[in-house]
């Protein structure tokens, strides 16, 4: 399967390379000064980033499973506080063909086990761009593969996005991609092809998947009849092998609809028993994202999205966890014994840990720019349902810019749910943040 699927890679690149685009779409070449004096003028580099300031505030739920499982019976009182600074740096250079930049994101955090702080190479990559149809890319770099706004099942060479925060900056993994692209005239539009080579090592791509091993990729973009499409592939040493297809199309100026498909191989499923155990088969499945995003007259916001993780573990699973949870914790308040709720949590990491572990979720959020003619300020609210047993995230948000370079944002999330549902037995009930953010 690699060597097909590097094969098909060295066929494509030697195809959209060598072959000329159609007589009609050739044009005679206008010179034009103003350009060439923009491009004179244009200076090589850039440098930028922000700084940020950001208070959190948690309401523990003290009842839950997973603060029973972190802190025991510690007293922690109703609430938690933690304090983040924040550095972003990022800088480019372009001489010619070649380019490179480089992001970096730097963190000084203070909670409740103290100060703790933390320096990421996001992103550093070299490139090359000999002409606009072909680009190269070698080192640390955040490709961004899919049409959804919270998820994104096609995204097999990325880090999945903080659906609290889906529009923010991920970090990458070290590969080399490349970038063809052709541009017709007719029912198709624009045609790219990007290949994708990402190596695990003990030393980089570790959180990948298996050591030791190479993995390639390719993404075959369509601009057809008016509609994007991506036909997504991925095979290597370190997950097993996966196929995708998404697609995006404007019914309307204001109105926007978009979908993801992904099959995975070989996946272990996992399943969770009445008294804690772990089981797990190979299973193929199916991951599935089907969305809307639609603007109103009076610049308010809709995006609504259905996420289906057919890996996920089911209600039953769930609930299983967390009863063996409750009993981990009776055996432990009544003799002293935290070996169950070690095991708990163990399980936990195993089974629970992804940011959406179970199968079907409903994102919903609406921003409204500027109400009432009050400049700068962008009120939204969102909610995540998890609907197999219907606990949710509900977020109100408010975002004020007075200045093009300064931002304050205020954050709330609130999670409703039930007794041994997904969000009723979160660490906290709520969480209020502000955010600041100067950017240069």
């Amino acid at each position: 399967m690699k060597r097909a699927l590097l094969g098909l890679t060295m066929w494509m690149m030697c195809c959209l390379s060598a072959c000329p685009p159609p007589a009609f779409c050739q044009e005679e070449y206008q010179f034009n000064l103003s350009e060439i004096e923009k491009e004179i003028e244009k200076k090589p580099y850039s440098i930028g980033g922000f700084v940020e300031f950001r208070p959190v505030l948690f309401g523990l739920d003290r009842s839950g499973a997973s603060y029973q499982m972190k802190f025991r019976d510690e007293d922690r009182g109703a609430t938690e506080k933690q304090y983040n600074f924040g550095l972003r740096l990022e800088g480019s250079f372009e001489k010619g063909p070649a380019g490179a930049y480089l992001r970096t994101d730097s963190s000084l955090r203070h909670g409740y086990q103290g100060w703790s702080d933390d320096i990421t190479l996001s992103e550093g990559y070299l490139s090359l761009k000999p002409n606009p149809s072909f680009i190269l890319s070698v080192g640390k770099k955040a490709v961004q593969w899919g049409k959804g706004y919270a998820f994104n099942p096609v995204a097999f060479v990325s880090r999945p996005k903080d659906t609290e925060n889906p529009t923010e900056a991920l970090e990458g993994y070290y590969m080399i991609t490349a970038d063809l692209i052709k541009s017709f005239r007719g029912p198709l539009q624009t045609l790219a092809f990007t290949p994708v080579l990402l190596p695990v090592t003990r030393t980089i791509n570790q959180d990948f998947g298996e050591q030791d091993g190479l993995n390639l990729a390719a993404k075959l973009y369509l601009l057809l009849w008016d509609t994007d499409v991506d036909l997504v592939l991925f095979t290597g040493d370190s997950r097993t092998t996966r196929y995708g297809l998404d697609f995006a199309k404007n019914l309307k100026t204001n109105f926007e609809i978009h979908g993801e498909m992904a099959r995975i191989t070989d996946f272990d499923k996992k399943g969770i028993d009445t008294d804690g155990s772990l089981s797990t088969h190979k299973s193929d499945v199916m991951l599935a994202l089907l969305g809307i995003r639609y603007l109103t007259a009076n610049e308010v916001t809709f995006i609504i999205e259905y996420y289906h993780n057919g890996g996920g573990i089911g209600e039953n699973d769930a609930r299983n966890f967390f009863r063996f949870v409750d009993l981990a914790y009776d055996v432990y308040t009544s003799t002293g014994d935290a070996s169950r709720l070690a095991e708990a949590s163990q399980l936990y990491n195993k089974a629970l840990a992804e940011s959406k572990p179970m199968r079907d979720y409903l994102y919903c959020r609406a921003s409204w720019k500027e109400p009432f003619d009050i400049l700068y300020f962008t009120p939204s609210v969102t909610s995540i349902v998890n609907l197999a047993d219907w606990s949710l995230s509900f977020s109100p948000e408010f975002v004020y810019s007075p200045k093009t370079n300064l931002e304050f944002k205020l954050l709330g999330a609130f999670l409703m749910g039930g007794e041994h549902t997904e969000y009723g037995e979160k660490r906290y009930d709520y969480k209020i943040e502000l955010r600041i953010r100067h950017y240069f």
